[in-house]
């Protein structure tokens, strides 16, 4: 299992750009060990017959219930809105340039 060190913190700081008060260097050194041997922890678990999930919620409840079809339900105005477009071409719209 890996363990971080007061040095492994300071180096992580410094990479970040972080100042940690000396105060606080001990709390995230026991916070980041503690995920550190959360992630082990769920390393070990086998899970080669496990399906993978869509949705974390998925494994309680049906999702198929929550989603609807996806179907057009708006019919297209592309051509309309571009009759009263100042300039088009191509089917785009053309705007003047703002950045040179």
């Amino acid at each position: 299992m890996m363990h971080l060190t007061l040095s492994d913190v300071l180096r992580i700081a410094q990479l970040s750009q972080l100042e940690i008060p000396e105060n606080q260097l001990q709390k995230n050194l026991d916070q980041l060990n503690n995920i550190f041997s959360l992630v082990e922890e769920m390393r070990s678990i086998d899970t080669t017959d496990i399906e993978p999930l869509s949705h974390p919620i998925a494994a309680y409840y049906d999702l198929s219930l929550r989603l609807r079809e996806d179907l057009i339900t708006e019919t297209d105005h592309h051509v309309e809105y571009q009759e009263i477009a100042p300039s088009v071409e191509n089917g785009l719209y053309l705007v003047p340039k703002v950045i040179e």
